[in-house]
């Protein structure tokens, strides 16, 4: 009797030391499966962020490449003697400076462009107002939307208060030494662009500049 009882005790005692084991594997497993998602996790993130500046270096470059092309057809004829160097002006280069209480960015006043910007600008004006010709704009995300498939970087794109309720946008064209900026506005069936020299180390949502526009009547 004693014998069968310890036999069966024997038995259980197996079949629980059976179950803890398989119990511990198993949650072994979901800790190791767990951590390797984790790493998946990680992994999937790093890849993401990789993936991204990878996106912006490439369309730096197109811009880059694209820039240089037209800087190229505007090149000045040196064997012409024209002088490709921008008036300077103290106006230019002084910002006004706001009160100590007062919350209003400082503004700068626009440099002149050189010819070879001028040039440059023209054909700027020239590609973004035909991509937008009979396109009615709604959005600021639309009109960047739309600058960024004409290979102008987001990162050069920067967003200015709306004109009466119509999207406005600057970009940035500078390269080097350069100045060359647009100033984007949505209008009816398109945009005006219009050009302006940004100064060196400012922003170009900085420059002042005047309005082109006049305010609608109705």
């Amino acid at each position: 009797m004693w014998a069968v009882v310890s036999s069966l005790h024997g038995t259980d005692m197996r079949s629980i030391f059976l179950l803890k084991s398989l119990r511990t594997a198993a949650l072994g497993g979901v800790v190791v499966l767990a951590g390797f998602g984790a790493q998946n996790a990680t992994a999937d993130q790093t890849s993401m962020v990789s993936t991204v500046a990878a996106s912006d270096d490439d369309a730096e470059a197109r811009f880059l490449e694209m820039a240089d092309l037209i800087s190229q057809s505007c090149a000045p004829d040196i064997s012409s003697g024209v002088d490709d160097v921008a008036s300077t002006s103290v106006a230019d280069t002084m910002a006004v400076e706001p009160t100590p209480d007062s919350t209003l960015p400082v503004l700068v006043d626009a440099v002149p462009l050189t010819s070879t910007e001028e040039c440059a600008a023209q054909r700027h004006q020239l590609r973004i107002s035909r991509a937008f010709s009979g396109t009615d704009t709604i959005t600021y995300e639309e009109m960047r939307n739309k600058l960024t498939s004409l290979n102008y970087p987001a990162a050069r794109i920067h967003r200015m208060q709306d004109f009466w309720g119509e999207p406005v946008a600057r970009l940035d064209l500078r390269v080097g030494a350069e100045h060359l900026a647009l100033e984007v506005t949505d209008i009816n069936n398109g945009v005006m662009v219009e050009a302006f020299g940004a100064p060196e180390g400012v922003s170009v949502t900085e420059v002042r500049l005047e309005s082109q526009l006049d305010a609608p009547t109705s």
